[in-house]
């Protein structure tokens, strides 16, 4: 089965006598054109989408395939992620944390709490942030949120 557009989201869809497959689309493959998946019910999907998926992205509940019978849509599985939020009297240090996060061109999203972000984890970045003054780095797995990214591109970048 080949995928070629992002019809939309899941909850736009009547979903009525349909079955609703999930294909998993890691965080780092959202903004590729091109997969070969596997959805959780085991159909083989193929995935070739246009150049707007290099801005746009491909997220939760888009839906890439739909017909009377069923629905495909995606599924951005939890990841390992580094929870960073500033200490009560330290919230000046916000520049700081983005900065050396944006200079490591990594990800950055808003957190749950005020003066909370969250980036990738890995362990450079870890022992960096920990570091730092009034900053508290803390490792968890969650399922991202791209509708609270701050970077405007989530692409890996390597010099």
């Amino acid at each position: 089965m080949l995928c070629e557009k992002i019809l939309g989201k899941l909850k736009d869809f009547d979903l009525t006598g349909k079955t609703v497959e999930y294909v998993d689309i890691e965080w780092h493959e959202a903004f590729k054109r091109i997969h070969r998946k596997t959805t959780d019910s085991g159909r083989e999907v193929g995935i070739r989408l246009d150049d707007s998926v290099l801005t746009r992205g491909l997220f939760q509940d888009d839906v890439i395939y739909a017909d009377e019978n069923r629905v495909i849509a995606v599924n951005t599985p939890p990841c390992e992620v580094i929870e960073v939020s500033l200490e009560p009297g330290h919230e000046k240090y916000v520049a700081k944390v983005c900065y050396e996060i944006g200079n490591r061109h990594a990800p950055l999203f808003w957190g749950d709490q005020e003066n909370t972000f969250i980036t990738i984890y890995n362990e450079p970045m870890m022992v960096m942030l920990e570091k730092l003054h009034g900053v508290k780095a803390e490792k968890k797995t969650v399922k991202l949120d791209f509708d609270r990214r701050i970077s405007a591109a989530i692409h890996n970048h390597h010099h």
